[in-house]
């Protein structure tokens, strides 16, 4: 519900989003989900970068570029479901799932799982990019980005978002 009729403005009331937009709305959750995503992502590449001298002096100048890499994919995965609710075709049933609760509909939930996907195929190129200019060989920077885009694909884009409504 809108009201102009206020003497600051626009109030805007009862504003329901998805939980995959929060990427998109800077808040004080931001200070939660940076550093988490910074701290999980220093915890996959410590234990599946090779065991060496050079693991530490690698760790802080990469993990940064992995992590800003991993909200780029999120991001992509989070347009496409934004603009899977442009489509005018979709049943109303569908549209409902994808912004509150993807297991509510079949179509939904493929969707939702498919723009999952993307963010994480996109991870992993991006990581095995970032991991072998950083100056890892293939093998291990191909296996460590797997790590990376499994463990750290956007999952979030699957919790209902009814959860945070009630």
């Amino acid at each position: 519900m809108i009201d102009k009729n206020t003497k600051g403005g626009t109030r805007i009331y009862n504003v329901l989003f998805p939980l995959w937009l929060l990427v998109w709305i800077p808040s004080p959750l931001w200070l939660i989900l940076i550093p988490a995503n910074y701290l999980i992502d220093r915890l996959v590449l410590r234990l599946s970068l090779p065991k060496d001298e050079m693991r530490e002096r690698f760790l802080p100048g990469v993990t940064w570029k992995i992590c800003l890499a991993g909200f780029a994919a999120d991001i992509a995965g989070s347009l496409i479901l934004l603009g899977s609710l442009s489509i005018r075709k979709l049943p109303s049933s569908v549209t409902y799932a994808l912004q509150f609760n993807a297991f509510g509909d079949p179509l939904a939930l493929v969707m939702t799982l498919g723009a999952v996907a993307v963010s994480g195929v996109l991870i992993f190129l991006f990581d095995r990019r970032i991991l072998a200019k950083a100056g890892l060989s293939s093998s291990p920077a191909g296996r460590t980005a797997l790590r990376l885009a499994v463990i750290t694909a956007p999952y979030l884009f699957l919790i209902p978002s009814g959860l945070l409504y009630r």
